[in-house]
């Protein structure tokens, strides 16, 4: 079976968050780190910092667009409120 993933991923130093989905999300990763990715290419090192698994394509893009609103901006920070509560002391 076949998963879509979607992923936050993070930049402690440049407060950069990227929300994307994949259907091989280690590849996806790989790719991020190896500046292959326009939009996250001046954003590394970037961190997984969270990631959904879904079977269906359509469910997975549907939940990369809400996340990628404002209010789905917030439901990230909300979910991961220790996170990025964390790296602020961290810094």
């Amino acid at each position: 079976m076949n998963y879509y993933y979607v992923s936050v991923l993070h930049n402690i130093e440049k407060d950069f968050t990227y929300i994307g989905y994949s259907s091989n999300l280690k590849q996806r990763i790989e790719y991020h780190k190896a500046h292959k990715v326009k939009s996250t290419k001046n954003h590394t090192p970037l961190t997984l910092v969270f990631y959904e698994a879904y079977i269906m394509k359509s469910d997975a893009k549907r939940r990369e667009k809400y996340l990628k609103t404002n209010k789905g901006r917030t439901t990230v920070m909300t979910m991961l409120k220790d996170y990025f509560d964390n790296r602020l002391t961290s810094q």
